[in-house]
């Protein structure tokens, strides 16, 4: 019997490259998103120091001026982390399609491997098959040649 060869091999490997591809995609998707976060962590995290910063110039002799400035860059240092916060929920928006990506190429790719496989049970099925039916016929040959 001929060997085992399925029809849409070609089709399966190139499911299973788009499924790698959309993988990798969505894997820098979630980096991007970590990354963020740790921005802004960052970001917050050296607001809340100035912020005491700022507290202790109010309790010491600062020029209003130089207490301007220092409320100033706050306000600055704020609308950052808003306009941060905004851009990660654009890439967490981002990394949600890729994985919805990644869901529907492993999908695809399944079906195609599942296909396979039951293509090749049946193959092993008839192979199967055919050895007992050699099997049967050389035991009946050589049962037939003994009475002989």
């Amino acid at each position: 019997m001929k060997k085992f060869s399925f029809s849409l091999e070609r089709v399966l490997n190139y499911k299973e490259q788009v499924e790698q591809n959309v993988r990798n995609e969505h894997a820098q998707a979630v980096r991007k998103v970590r990354d963020k976060e740790q921005q802004i962590e960052e970001l917050e995290h050296q607001f809340d120091s100035d912020k005491c910063g700022l507290e202790e110039m109010k309790a010491g002799t600062v020029s209003a001026a130089r207490m301007q400035e220092y409320s100033s860059y706050l306000e600055v240092l704020i609308h950052r982390i808003t306009a941060e916060k905004g851009n990660l929920k654009k890439l967490k928006i981002e990394e949600e399609e890729k994985r919805s990506r990644v869901i529907e190429a492993k999908k695809e790719a399944s079906s195609i491997q599942m296909l396979k496989d039951k293509k090749k049970r049946e193959y092993d099925a008839e192979v199967a098959k055919a050895e007992e039916k050699e099997i049967e016929e050389f035991v009946s040959n050589r049962s037939l040649a003994a009475k002989n």
